[in-house]
């Protein structure tokens, strides 16, 4: 069975062909995905998105007959639909700083962190933050509204025109969801938001088959089904959930780096460092914690891979070249610190970027201590492929590290939506943590640094 994965990153938007066969991607569609900075506010370019998805599958299945779609995207974004299915306003981006102005009036209407395991984040992390604004600055726009969307299930509407949300994204630091009643917060009751929330649906539940226009678009075939999909970092979790046994950590990389511990240790969340409960695919709580890693390697490698050797690594880990927290703030485990390098005179390119990566590694793990993650951790996507980042990680962890062979762990777990079994996962190198002490002792030079 082919499915098509649309796979809409913060940075990037893919559809990918995977063979549920063999749990592989067999074709791939990439294009940017760029806020676009006009009036009323910054916000998704969907239309460009909708061209993108329809060239694409078209594209692709002239190479392959596409059997199913499923659907993943980020998270902290939402639809406001009419009842023809239209937005009412542009889908804002979560980068956007207008949510703050109203601040103190949302802090006052939001739930504790006890209900929703949503920390309060800045700008629009918050989902609920971004409503509230949208509420408050356009009123009769919103008040035109006839759905309010995850952004997962928005797609899944215009590839249907069947209106569901899903748990996975509502739980997803929204403070829109209670995971521990598995209901709406009481949040959206007090902003009377209850009445705009269409259906539930599993995340494995087929919509429907594709709309007319779409198969005309496509050449598909018209009874082609979409399954209903899921937030992003869940995507990355599922397959582990459905073939693993706990106690396991995953590690989802991409524009956010996101950390999720399965049957770990039990420990009090610090919604203060940006840790927070997820909704997994099953509706269970997942203690979870991230930082903006992959923006972070962007900004400071500026997108160019470099080369390295051992000898740079022995080098970074004799001088105990440093990278401290945080080169992006406002989230993550240190969101009010500002990064600053120790002991990098005369750093070499290569030695940058095994330090660079090494602080990444570092963040990483300080993520998985705070949420209580024990047993094998397993990194999907982008940085499943820089071995110094997994090296790093199993001396941090003391636990070993396994990089996912797929490149995006999203497209493989979403695309199991449309599978009736458990897959036989391929798990991708193990890595022992490091028996030279120099390693440990750089960990804890960073760690006592980073904290001092």
């Amino acid at each position: 069975m082919i499915v098509a994965v649309i796979d809409i990153g913060k940075t990037n938007a893919k559809v990918a062909l995977v063979d549920l066969a063999t749990l592989s991607e067999v074709a791939l569609r990439r294009t940017a995905n760029a806020p676009v900075r006009q009036a009323p506010y910054p916000h998704h370019d969907v239309e460009a998105l909708w061209t993108f998805i329809l060239n694409s599958l078209a594209d692709l299945n002239r190479e392959r007959r596409i059997d199913a779609i499923s659907i993943t995207t980020h998270g902290a974004t939402g639809a406001l639909v009419d009842r023809a299915g239209e937005l009412v306003l542009p889908v804002l981006d979560y980068e956007f700083d207008g949510p703050d102005q109203l601040a103190a009036d949302y802090d006052a209407a939001r739930p504790p962190f006890a209900e929703t395991g949503t920390p309060r984040l800045p700008i629009g992390l918050n989902l609920g933050a971004q409503f509230f604004w949208q509420q408050r600055r356009f009123p009769a726009e919103f008040a035109r509204a006839a759905a309010m969307l995850m952004y997962p299930q928005y797609w899944g509407l215009r590839l249907t025109g069947v209106a569901a949300n899903e748990v996975t994204s509502l739980g997803c630091h929204t403070d829109l969801w209670n995971p521990w009643w598995d209901d709406y917060s009481s949040l959206v009751d007090g902003m009377g938001w209850r009445q705009l929330m269409p259906p539930m649906r599993p995340a494995n539940d087929c919509l429907g088959p594709i709309l007319p226009e779409v198969a005309l678009r496509t050449s598909l075939d018209p009874q082609t089904p979409v399954f209903c999909g899921l937030h992003d970092s869940n995507a990355s979790l599922l397959p582990h959930l459905l073939s693993d046994a706990p106690r396991f950590s995953v590690v989802s990389t991409g524009t956010w780096v996101v950390s999720m511990a399965v049957g770990g240790r039990k420990v009090e969340l610090d919604a203060a460092r940006d840790t927070l409960v997820n909704v997994n695919a099953l509706g269970d709580p997942v203690p979870s914690a991230r930082f903006m890693g992959g923006r972070e390697f962007s900004l400071l490698t500026e997108g160019q891979l470099q080369g390295w050797s051992e000898a740079d690594v022995a080098a970074v880990l004799t001088r105990q070249v440093l990278l401290l927290p945080s080169t992006q703030q406002g989230s993550g485990p240190f969101p009010h610190r500002t990064a600053q390098w120790r002991n990098a005179d005369a750093l070499g390119p290569g030695e940058r970027f095994v330090a660079i990566s090494f602080y990444l590694a570092l963040m990483t793990a300080t993520c998985l201590e705070l949420i209580g993650g024990d047993g094998p951790t397993t990194v999907e996507g982008p940085f499943a492929r820089n071995p110094l980042f997994i090296r790093m990680l199993a001396a941090a962890t003391r636990r070993p590290v396994v990089a996912s062979e797929t490149s995006t762990g999203t497209s493989i777990g979403a695309a199991l939506l449309a599978s009736d079994g458990a897959p036989a996962m391929s798990k991708g190198e193990r890595t022992e943590p490091p028996a030279d002490p120099a390693w440990e002792a750089y960990t804890q030079a960073w760690q006592k640094n980073a904290t001092a």
